[in-house]
């Protein structure tokens, strides 16, 4: 054993019970917070406290103020000047919770639980009561962080953006209705997945997705390489209109689900077997040749199917004129469909939301928490991005 351990055990051993030693843990965090508190004033005056001062203002007291943190209630003393325009940070003016059990509130509400669970949750594990009304009122000071995120400037350039929709209930004018988060992921050039973007409407559609685009234009994107989206109707349209330069690929999976659903069950697997050798061609032209052989076998009896592969067939197949590792991510929008499963994960415990803005904090939210290890950069990144130099060269290094 140690010295270190050994010294552990001896200072242990002073605490007769545990209520000693919480009492002796709240001591400690009660003189943090104050030390933390000095120092505020410190830097909000300009030197330190027993300093000879340059300045007019000057230190002028305490008053005493009650907080809720994670160990329960507890008094500090709040140093004062005398402008009284000191504003502490860690424990702000008309708030009673300190830093600290706030992130536990917005925590604990960003894994999908409700107001009501946290305050059972927070009486029961922390002794302290918190009313629905102020852990609402925690949780919407979200709102302005939201705000200044959904207009952060973005790169000028990304290689990829991937796009997709999320359907969730929620209530409006009486009634529960179907609203869809529109979703944006950029790959940028050092490898990593960033979340662009969030936005509320109704009915996912080509029209709503020309606000998005037209939002991340007004952002500072000015060139997307490549876009992989679902085979909505006018979509490549739509993002041609405001990035004419960028490689429209549709998702093969998408593709895939939506020509099952005209097949019959007891065709559905030697279907799906003969549509597979298709998508895992080597060339463009051996594709067409296996589209053209898949065809003649279905055409007859599942003609619309066909049509599908035939109508979206230049969108369907961008993917063809790239390197096999670049592939493998913009084929499919595989990346943000698991994006939004985690952000299921998160928001299942909640059957409907009261307006926009409660589903947008609910996802915001979720995403924050997905993107601690989410956003790490892909697999084979040096040889990914020595490909894209190698075909993008000049539309990279312009932006």
């Amino acid at each position: 054993m140690d010295k270190s351990t050994l010294l552990e055990g001896d200072f242990l051993k002073q605490f007769k019970s545990g209520s000693e030693f919480t009492t002796f843990m709240d001591t400690l965090y009660k003189r943090g917070i104050e030390a933390l508190l000095e120092g505020e004033l410190d830097a909000h005056l300009g030197y330190d406290k027993h300093q000879k001062r340059s300045k007019t203002n000057a230190r002028n007291g305490y008053s005493s103020k009650t907080i809720k943190t994670e160990s329960g209630a507890t008094q500090i003393q709040v140093p004062r000047d005398r402008e009284s325009s000191f504003e502490p940070v860690i424990v702000p003016k008309g708030r009673q919770v300190s830093q600290g059990i706030e992130n536990v509130i917005i925590s604990l509400y960003a894994k999908g639980m409700s107001t009501s669970d946290i305050e059972e949750q927070l009486h029961e594990v922390y002794g302290f009561q918190l009313s629905t009304t102020s852990i609402s009122r925690i949780t919407d000071r979200i709102n302005a962080d939201i705000l200044a995120w959904q207009n952060r400037p973005l790169d000028s350039v990304y290689l990829v953006v991937w796009m997709d929709g999320i359907v969730f209930k929620v209530r409006e004018q009486s009634r529960v209705i179907n609203k869809t988060v529109y979703i944006a992921v950029g790959l940028t050039k050092e490898g990593y997945k960033e979340v662009l973007g969030l936005w509320v409407g109704k009915n996912e559609s080509a029209s709503f997705w020309m606000n998005v685009l037209s939002d991340l234009k007004a952002r500072g994107v000015e060139d997307i390489l490549i876009t992989a989206t679902d085979n909505l109707q006018g979509f490549t349209q739509t993002i041609k209109t405001i990035f004419p330069q960028s490689n429209t690929q549709i998702c093969i999976v998408h593709q895939i689900r939506n020509a099952c659903k005209y097949v019959s069950y007891k065709d559905r697997k030697d279907f799906s077997q003969d549509m597979k050798n298709i998508y895992i061609a080597p060339t463009k032209q051996a594709a067409q040749a296996a589209l053209e052989d898949f065809a003649n076998k279905w055409q007859a009896k599942y003609q619309y199917a066909i049509k599908s592969w035939k109508d979206n067939w230049d969108e369907l197949t961008v993917f063809f004129d790239f390197p096999v590792e670049i592939r493998k991510i913009i084929y499919t929008t595989n990346l943000i469909e698991n994006l939004n499963g985690k952000i299921r994960k998160y928001t299942k415990n909640k059957l409907s939301f009261p307006t926009d803005e409660a589903v947008l904090k609910s996802v915001y939210l979720a995403v924050n928490e997905v993107a601690k290890v989410w956003t790490k950069p892909i697999q084979n990144w040096g040889i990914i991005i020595n490909q894209f130099y190698l075909i993008f060269d000049q539309r990279i290094k312009n932006k």
